[in-house]
């Protein structure tokens, strides 16, 4: 493993341009199409680009690719959605009704905690009418603290043994209290009458 990734180093230091567009790429398109795989990518980004760049370049291509899905959701999206998770949509459509006045809180909710998930969160939300711009801000400061746990494990990628070192109790119980806190002005704001 260790000698893949001094190969990689290397390569990405000949041709950065070229291994960066060719990344940019491919993460956005497996985000737009819903492509299992993209922890792989973050990881490969901590690799190539350390923690800073790993983390800004996965948190942009993260955001453009759930943009992408968000976007071509809402052109030919909806049969599909309510096809493959019609209860999971139904409760969906109604938690986004019911926090309409804070919902940046809880689409930012959302994405610090694995409660609905992410490729769930991008196809469905244009269909329930979270508007653009919530989604695109919750999805691109709500991605930070995930993307930076999966780059900073990159950099140890020749020390992994499975997906699951990535995440420790700490690691899972600091997004966890991220989440709380982000929904908490939800959780307080008392309902109209």
């Amino acid at each position: 493993m260790y000698h893949c990734r001094d190969h990689l180093e290397i390569y990405t230091s000949d041709y950065t341009l070229q291994v960066l567009v060719g990344y940019c790429a491919v993460y956005i398109f497996m985000q737009t199409f819903m492509i299992p795989g993209t922890v792989f990518m973050s990881l490969l980004a901590g690799a190539l680009f350390g923690v800073l760049k790993g983390v800004a370049l996965v948190v942009i291509t993260a955001t453009a690719g759930a943009s992408s899905c968000y976007f071509l959701s809402k052109l030919v999206g909806r049969p599909l959605v309510i096809s493959l998770w019609p209860d999971k949509l139904s409760f969906f459509q109604a938690q986004v009704a019911q926090r309409r006045e804070s919902l940046l809180n809880y689409m930012l909710f959302l994405r610090l905690t694995p409660t609905l998930p992410n490729t769930f969160i991008n196809v469905a939300s244009p269909i329930v009418d979270v508007p653009y711009h919530i989604f695109f801000m919750a999805t691109f400061i709500g991605l930070i603290p995930a993307a930076f746990l999966t780059v900073r494990a990159g950099i140890a990628l020749g020390e992994l043994q499975s997906v699951g070192d990535l995440y420790d109790f700490n690691s899972i119980a600091t997004l966890f209290l991220i989440g709380v806190v982000s929904v908490t002005p939800t959780l307080m704001s008392k309902p109209k009458l």
